[in-house]
């Protein structure tokens, strides 16, 4: 997909945006699992859109019922058992008049989504092994235990199996979660998605916030180019930033974005230079020079940090800007 086309684009599917194979038949994939009431385990770097991929499934299989999510690796361990499993009047110093209940019972008839699983502790993995297998639950500080008809949606960005190899995660439990696996690529594994993507969050924050940017052709290269290390959640956060900060008259240059916003060491330049002309080897090696001095004025202020950058001394930058004729600002 071009500029061109860039504009026309709508999403043909309401789970993932995307145009890629992969996304089509990830797509497919969940569609088919929500189908059967079974445990999900999501898996794949931190902004690949796992959460989404939970209220997929939620939405085309328990919709009527509660959609309740906790994130494991986010609450202290010494509150985690009672938020998930709940607690009886008098558990512990604190707890409220008449118990609690905790996120499976709050997830009854519905589905929970266990995020970040990987940090659960290994006396609270036992526990949701017993959950898992007997589908039920008891409270802290109780003695009875409670029938649930909960469905487990779980996710994680670390490698559950090595886990397991280092006594870090139960080997019962992973393969109870494990049932279904579902692995989201990173976004630099499906670049093709990149352009769909941006195109998605400049009409949703232009929505949200009245108002219009434009960007040079030069800037979709760019973001084709970058690695996008926190992935879709990184060019979703980059895009609004952009909406938000830059003036509605300034146009979204590479400049701008090599500047503020991304990280040199993180663009992915193409191994092997494709030419659709013939022209002179000198030619050739004026054109890459001259564009990556260019980026490095961009991204450096002083002549050592672009040497340093481009792995050449001070007095070569200062030769090879004279012979290109580039001005420095």
């Amino acid at each position: 997909m071009n500029i061109t086309t860039l504009k026309k684009y709508k999403p043909d599917n309401e789970i993932l945006v995307g145009n890629s194979q992969v996304i089509k038949d990830l797509t497919k994939k969940v569609v088919q699992v929500a189908t059967f009431d079974c445990t999900v385990l999501l898996m794949g770097e931190s902004g690949t859109g796992k959460e989404l991929i939970a209220n997929a499934i939620h939405k085309h299989s328990r919709k009527s019922g509660p959609m309740i999510k906790i994130n494991c690796g986010a609450i202290p361990e010494n509150l985690l058992e009672s938020e998930l499993f709940g607690y009886e009047q008098g558990a512990f110093t604190g707890a409220k008049p008449g118990g609690k209940p905790g996120k499976f019972e709050e997830a009854h008839n519905g589905t929970l989504f266990l995020d970040e699983i990987g940090d659960l502790q290994l006396h609270l993995q036992v526990k949701l092994l017993r959950v898992l297998q007997e589908k039920e639950i008891m409270r802290v500080g109780g003695s009875k235990t409670k029938k649930i008809n909960t469905r487990i949606v779980a996710a994680t960005n670390q490698n559950l199996y090595n886990m397991v190899q280092e006594g870090k995660f139960r080997e019962d439990l992973f393969y109870r979660l494990n049932v279904v696996p579902i692995t989201i690529p990173p976004l630099r594994e499906r670049r093709e998605d990149i352009i769909p993507l941006i195109l998605h969050f400049k009409r949703e924050y232009e929505k949200k916030y009245q108002t219009k940017r434009n960007c040079s052709p030069e800037v979709i290269k760019l973001l084709l180019s970058y690695d996008w290390p926190g992935n879709v959640r990184e060019l979703e956060n980059l895009i609004e930033r952009l909406i938000v900060i830059l003036d509605p008259t300034e146009m979204i240059t590479p400049k701008i974005l090599i500047k503020d916003y991304l990280s040199m060491t993180r663009l992915q330049f193409e191994k092997d230079i494709s030419v659709h002309r013939l022209i002179t080897l000198k030619d050739a090696t004026s054109k890459v020079e001259s564009q990556l001095i260019s980026m490095a004025l961009s991204k450096y202020r002083t002549l050592k940090e672009i040497a340093d950058a481009l792995g050449v001394d001070q007095s070569t930058i200062c030769r090879k800007l004279k012979q290109l004729n580039i001005q420095r600002n």
